[in-house]
């Protein structure tokens, strides 16, 4: 497979240096990827680098994830207009340890084979790193005007900034730069890949290479993925989408997928999943027969959800998905685990009634309208009950007067009502 090639019919090249192609084509080459640890999980906003990372692997070649235990105690001002926060030492490690697990579902770390993955923290060459040594080292080789004249520079010194640009974020572009020349003399590193935004970070770590041995090094980079309407691409009501299911379940991950419109779906599908050239182009083709079946979101949260999470956490998900959306059973409601229950249903109506109260029993009517007001009256729901219009857990409610106890409750917790076709309230006993 020819790695450029397919970047390019995925829509994800953005830029690179010349003699790139040539290069990763006459020898297998290993290439970098900087990911930034001020977090214990990657969210999706890292996915199209990641992604990169995998397709450089699987064409042959051998990629190399640099997790910035470093550089992230300083913060990158690329595409920032404020000045992040600095992590302490304990908190870095931490992080890089959670971001490896992660990484390790989309790289090969593990084989014998010539191009596995490696990955690296610059806070282990830079750690006893003395500040006159480094300005010895690097910054003899790299002018303040050159340093000036990149764009994430010039954009925070040019009022995009409340408060200016510190010379810890100044030298951000120099200790990336170094990142470079040390894979480069250390692991015969010679490309450095990343977002767009970072094209001024990774020249400058060519150009310090160039200085300082001659060596010629490449770079490539991806376009920042945005959503087709111009908005910003990872981002929720609720902050961003994670990879660790503990800040964003595999639910509500797979319903963001699930959720892209039609044009961002038939570019996602290209960007952040495996599946093959033909195969894509056959299901953007079956969808616009029929959009209304969303065959490519659907396609799209698969894939995602079991590169990320697993298969399990994806039929979970889809099943999660049939019972708010399709017609699903009581059966299936009753395999959610009360993670998942909560993620469907949040933002429903809830009700707290007394466990107590299903100790013996009580009758649906009287607990749906007085203990739970989902009913404004009694007349009302024994109406509606006797027209099919009311279901308790998923299945029809034979009678209004029917018999509820605590075997009815749902992680020995809930009861869900629906009432009509798409009103649901959740009942919780306590």
């Amino acid at each position: 497979m020819n790695f450029v090639e397919e970047l390019r019919w995925r829509g994800m090249l953005h830029d690179m240096m010349p003699g790139t192609e040539e290069l990763l084509t006459k020898e297998m080459v290993t290439a970098y990827l900087g990911i930034d640890p001020t977090a214990d999980s990657l969210h999706i906003g890292h996915l199209c680098g990641v992604m990169i990372l995998r397709h450089l692997q699987r064409c042959g070649h051998k990629p190399l994830a640099l997790v910035g235990g470093a550089t992230g105690m300083i913060g990158d001002p690329s595409g920032k207009s404020q000045e992040r926060n600095l992590l302490d030492e304990e908190t870095l490690r931490h992080n890089v340890q959670c971001i490896q697990k992660q990484l390790s579902k989309f790289l090969d770390f593990e084989s014998d084979a010539p191009n596995k993955a490696e990955l690296v923290n610059n806070y282990d060459w830079m750690k006893d790193f003395t500040f006159l040594d480094f300005a010895r080292t690097v910054g003899k080789h790299i002018t303040v005007n050159y340093m000036m004249a990149k764009d994430s520079v010039q954009k925070r010194l040019n009022g995009e900034a409340r408060d200016g640009l510190s010379f810890t974020e100044f030298t951000y572009q120099l200790l990336q730069g170094y990142d470079f020349l040390h894979l480069y003399e250390t692991k015969n590193c010679k490309l450095q890949v990343g977002g767009s935004d970072q094209w001024g970070n990774i020249t400058t770590g060519a150009e310090l290479i160039r200085r300082t041995n001659g060596g010629e090094v490449y770079a490539l980079t991806c376009p920042l993925i945005t959503k087709a309407d111009g908005g910003k691409f990872g981002k929720t009501e609720s902050g961003n989408v994670w990879l660790d299911p503990r800040y964003t379940s595999p639910y509500k991950f797979y319903q963001f997928w699930l959720n892209v419109s039609d044009a961002d779906a038939a570019r996602y599908i290209k960007i952040f999943t495996a599946l093959p050239q033909e195969e894509v182009n056959a299901l953007i083709a079956e969808h616009e027969q029929a959009p209304h079946l969303r065959v490519l979101q659907k396609r799209l949260a698969k894939e995602v959800t079991i590169m990320v999470h697993s298969e399990a956490d994806d039929h979970a998900a889809g099943a999660a998905s049939g019972i708010l959306f399709g017609n699903a059973t009581g059966e299936a409601l009753r395999k959610l685990d009360e993670q998942t229950l909560l993620a469907v249903f949040e933002g429903v109506p809830q009700f707290e009634i007394s466990r107590e109260a299903l100790t013996e029993g009580v009758k649906a009517v009287d607990l749906f309208v007085e203990q739970a007001a989902i009913f404004p009256s009694k007349g009302e729901m024994r109406k509606l009950t006797q027209g099919g219009g009311v279901s308790l857990n998923k299945e029809k409610l034979a009678a209004f007067d029917q018999l509820i106890t605590a075997a009815d409750l749902l992680d020995d917790k809930y009861l869900l009502v629906q009432r009509g076709k798409k009103n649901y309230y959740l009942v919780i006993a306590k």
